[in-house]
C-alpha cells in the first residue's frame, strides 16, 4: 500500500473541509505557543486547528502539539493516515476529532471516525492574539471602544475582551481572518504603525486563500 505523505493529503483535505463545512478560509503552517499548527480551519463562528499526521510522520512532539492547539482554538482535529487510526485515540484528548485518510482508486478519501467537540481549554488572550493590530483597531472600530493608540497590543487586547461580548467578539475574529490579505497586510502594519507613532517594521506570512 502506497504510504500517504503530508502533500498528498493537504490539497484533498481542504476540498473535503469545504464539502463538510462550506464557507471556510483555510491558513497554513500558523505559530502558536512553541509550536506550528499545520492548517487552521476559520468558519463564520469557529476556529479549528487541524493537526496532520501522515504515514510517515510519529507521535514524538504530538503531546507539545496538543497543549499549544487547546490554548488556540475553539475546535481541533487530527487528520490521519491508515497506520494511525488504531492508536490515535490514545494520544488525544476526548474532545479533539478524528479524521481518518486513505487511498481509495488512487485517491485520498476522508472519514470523521470522531467529531470534534468545544475545546475547554480555549485560552481566549491567545485567540485574540493571532489578529494584528490593524485587524484589531477595527474591532475596536466596529464596537465603538478608543483608539488606545499609545499603548501596547496586549493593553488593547485586554480593553476588547473586557468590553466586547464573547460571541460578538467570535464573529468578529472570525470575519477579520477570513478578509485577512497576505498581500498588503505588510502595508497595513507599516501604515498603522506610522499614525500610531510605532516604528515600522515588515513581516511575511504565509496561507492560503480560499
Amino acid at each position: 500500500m502506497k504510504t500517504l505523505h503530508d502533500k498528498d493529503i493537504r490539497e484533498p483535505l481542504f476540498e473535503f473541509l469545504e464539502e463538510v463545512y462550506g464557507k471556510v478560509r483555510i491558513l497554513e503552517e500558523k505559530t502558536m505557543g512553541k509550536s506550528r499548527a499545520d492548517v487552521v480551519m476559520v468558519t463564520p463562528d469557529l476556529l479549528c486547528g487541524i493537526e496532520i499526521k501522515s504515514d510517515a510522520d510519529t507521535y514524538a512532539r504530538l503531546k507539545r502539539q496538543v497543549k499549544d492547539y487547546d490554548l488556540y482554538y475553539d475546535c481541533n482535529y487530527a487528520v490521519v493516515g491508515t497506520s494511525h487510526a488504531m492508536h490515535i485515540k490514545e494520544h488525544l484528548p476526548a474532545w479533539w476529532g478524528i479524521i481518518t485518510v486513505e487511498l481509495v482508486e488512487e485517491k485520498a478519501d476522508f472519514y470523521i471516525m470522531r467529531k470534534a467537540l468545544p475545546n475547554p481549554k480555549t485560552d481566549w488572550k491567545r485567540k485574540i492574539g493571532i489578529l494584528w493590530r490593524p485587524e484589531l483597531a477595527h474591532i475596536q472600530e466596529l464596537n465603538g471602544l478608543p483608539g488606545y493608540k499609545e499603548k501596547s497590543k496586549l493593553f488593547v487586547q485586554e480593553k476588547v475582551l473586557d468590553k466586547v461580548p464573547r460571541e460578538v467578539l467570535q464573529r468578529q475574529l472570525c470575519e477579520e481572518l477570513f478578509e485577512r490579505d497576505y498581500t498588503v497586510i505588510g502595508e497595513e502594519i507599516q501604515k498603522f504603525r506610522a499614525e500610531n507613532g510605532k516604528r515600522k517594521r515588515t513581516g511575511k506570512k504565509r496561507s492560503r486563500r480560499r
